[in-house]
């Protein structure tokens, strides 16, 4: 640079050899001395001047260098934003770029460089462009990055790299490129793995770990062989894999790919005198990428690999998306039943117990429904089963007690010409383990007023039979206190009569399987029935009856089965013959017109 204020000087008079030591400035010969590559360019992007470290980064005399586009040098034009920003510098409208390139030798290896375009100092005409070598700053990062990205015990990708690949797969501008614009996982987990941790010792537990990964890699290459891409295989964690098939062509593909990852584990593994044999579960999702997001699929593909290990291991399973919307109702129900009972979404039915003699309502048994706000009127077998999971069968059971007694002692204070009848109330076991049920029992008939023979409790055989020390000592005390005990669902269990002949039971209901043989007096073919369905169930109401206990014969729905069982004994029947489950005030009804209409609810 000449210093004066003329205008840049012909590059033919810049070149060095031509200049004597003696018109060089103190900045010439710094600017030719630094070892930071630099060249100073015109407005038009014309190189003027370049130093020598310039010109040995590029493999290039820097004489050569002068009267050359700065732009085309440097790769600035492949970008279309750094071209656009390099103009605006080289017009003075924006003060400074900076940017990384990768420029190709002459000697055939690539450099990494960071490149400055600013302006001259002092209001000289021009800009300086400055090129540091980076190469080893990207190589030492590139080093820390795949240690960051790879698990260093299978030198997989691990976690944080296979999600970064999965949401780029899922970015509209990938999948739109692709054939099938379709994704593909295998969720896979090793069946056991702990047990190998645990009695082996970790450092087997690694090498085994490493032969896995080994052979699911060998699987990944041989499926992406002749196809657009090789499946990533990755380490999540544990003794977790995945393997995500990008473009996939269909479930077919990927049931093919957990099929060879099964059967290429199931070959033993040989660790340094150690022979282990090993399985595994693998949940397989595969969808359209469009509306998929990284952590939706994740979820499908976790709740796929809980069901390939519940129907029993070393198995792959299908995402099901019917069996999912299961899953998630039973997980929505369950995280508002406690709250739904506080909002008085349930209700009570009550199904009419008949006398098999007289035709007479003697009882009802109380039903709970759920009148659920998004999936409308559920039964029992819908959240029963739940409520006693998650110990909310508790405060249910207590609310279905008091609203049941309540309302028995309502039908007797309005029908007092009328016999009152018994109102039959189901117990979960949890509910004896869980509270006070005895205290609660005797709290409710003080505060309802109802006689303690008016209430009958009902237990699953499973729940009775073999019950001992608190279950055994409640059901006494409830007895002692005049509350009748049933037995629902009798048969199914243990149905040892002998046993209880040792517990305070008053009542059974035979399980309906045994009364489904009673339905006809001959088969619709005019085969008569199986004979023996109603020797057993004769010898199990005698046997009752010796012990002094009452039956009651539940899902009776025709009267040929009604017939047959007052034939044998039967004191009681509940059933659809009689009447479905009704409101409280269709009971009221019944009682109202003194006698009970068989078969007419």
């Amino acid at each position: 640079m000449s210093g004066t204020s003329e205008g840049p000087t012909p590059a033919a008079d810049l070149d060095r050899s031509a200049v004597t030591d003696s018109d060089h400035t103190p900045y010439d010969r710094v600017f030719g001395a630094a070892p930071l590559a630099m060249a100073v360019v015109d407005h038009a992007g014309i190189v003027v001047r370049a130093n020598p470290a310039f010109g040995e980064l590029l493999g290039l005399d820097c004489a050569a260098l002068t009267g050359r586009a700065a732009a085309d040098l440097v790769d600035l034009t492949a970008d279309v934003r750094s071209w656009h920003a390099y103009r605006e510098v080289l017009s003075g409208r924006q003060a400074r770029l900076r940017c990384t390139r990768r420029l190709k030798h002459p000697g055939g290896n690539s450099v990494w460089v960071q490149l400055t375009v600013a302006p001259l100092t002092d209001g000289e005409a021009g800009v300086l462009l400055s090129v540091a070598d980076i190469s080893a700053r990207r190589e030492l990062q590139a080093r820390l990055r795949h240690l960051q990205m790879h698990d260093p015990v299978t030198r997989l990708p691990n976690r944080t790299l296979f999600f970064e690949r999965l949401s780029a797969a899922l970015e509209a501008e990938s999948y739109e490129r692709g054939a099938t614009g379709r994704i593909g996982l295998c969720y896979l987990d090793l069946d056991g793995f702990k047990a190998v941790n645990d009695t082996l010792g970790h450092r087997v537990g690694d090498r085994l770990l490493a032969a896995v990964a080994e052979r699911l890699t060998t699987v990944a290459d041989a499926a992406g062989y002749a196809r657009a891409a090789t499946p990533l295989v990755a380490r999540l964690g544990g003794d977790e894999f995945a393997l995500l098939v990008e473009d996939s062509t269909g479930t077919e593909q990927l049931a093919d790919l957990a099929e060879s990852a099964l059967t290429s584990l199931e070959e033993p593994f040989d660790l340094a005198g150690q022979r282990l044999s090993l399985t595994a579960s693998i949940g397989v999702v595969e969808r359209h990428a469009a509306g998929t997001t990284a952590t939706g699929l994740m979820q499908a593909a976790d709740t796929t690999l809980y069901w390939a290990k519940a129907d029993g291991k070393a198995r792959w399973t299908l995402f099901d998306p019917e069996r999912n919307a299961h899953r998630m109702t039973r997980q929505a129900l369950s995280s508002t039943l406690r709250p739904a009972v506080e909002r008085g979404e349930f209700v009570l039915d009550y199904q009419p117990l008949v006398g098999m003699e007289d035709g007479r309502l003697s009882g009802v048994e109380a039903l709970v429904r759920w009148h659920h706000p998004q999936f409308g009127t559920l039964t029992p077998n819908r959240f029963i089963g739940l409520a006693e999971e998650d110990g909310s069968i508790v405060q249910l059971g207590r609310w279905a007690l008091v609203t049941a007694c309540r309302q028995a002692r309502r039908w007797q204070l309005d029908h007092p010409g009328e016999p009152p009848i018994f109102v039959s109330v189901n117990v979960a076991v949890r509910q004896v383990w869980d509270s006070d049920l005895v205290a609660d029992v005797a709290q409710t008939l003080a505060e309802t007023g109802l006689a303690p023979h008016l209430l009958q409790l009902e237990l699953t055989e499973s729940a009775v039979m073999g019950s001992a020390g608190r279950p055994l000592q409640a059901l006494q005390a409830l007895s002692d206190m005049g509350v009748r005990i049933a037995i629902d669902d009798f048969g199914t269990g243990y149905s040892n009569l002998a046993y209880l002949s040792r517990l305070p039971v008053s009542a059974l209901k035979l399980d309906g399987s045994f009364v489904r043989g009673f339905q006809y007096e001959e088969t619709p073919k005019g085969v008569p029935p199986n004979p023996a369905d109603e020797v057993i169930v004769e010898a199990m109401i005698q046997l009752a009856h010796r012990l002094g206990l009452t039956v009651t014969a539940e899902c009776v729905e025709t009267a040929a089965q009604a017939s047959r069982l007052r034939r044998i004994g039967c004191d009681t029947g509940q059933g659809w013959l009689y009447s479905r489950p009704v409101p409280p005030d269709r009971i009221s009804e019944l009682l109202g017109a003194r006698s009970y209409a068989v078969g007419k609810p």
